[in-house]
């Protein structure tokens, strides 16, 4: 097990940390998500800001998870990604 995997693990531990951290998975996922469809995709986080109309540090700073975007923007990022933004409430 990694040295991140294990200090998650203890920290999940703690039932607030528990919460509070499953509180924001939804949008650890997201970022995550995006990140990787990017990576994979083989452009930078200024192609794909380009390609969207806005500048490498909105995407810096969302996928560092400092930035709420719109849903226009998770919309835009998803069209430059050639993926399909779906949003679910359960």
């Amino acid at each position: 097990m990694e040295d991140h995997d294990k200090i998650k693990k203890d920290f999940l531990r703690n039932k607030k940390i528990k919460r509070e951290y499953d509180k924001l998975k939804p949008e650890f996922d997201a970022i995550a998500e995006v990140m990787q469809r990017r990576i994979d995709s083989g452009i930078t986080q200024a192609q794909l800001a380009k390609k969207i109309g806005t500048k490498q540090s909105a995407i810096a700073r969302f996928e560092s998870g400092d930035y709420n975007p719109t849903l226009s923007m998770l919309n835009k990022i998803a069209n430059a990604l050639d993926a399909k933004l779906k949003i679910s409430i359960t």
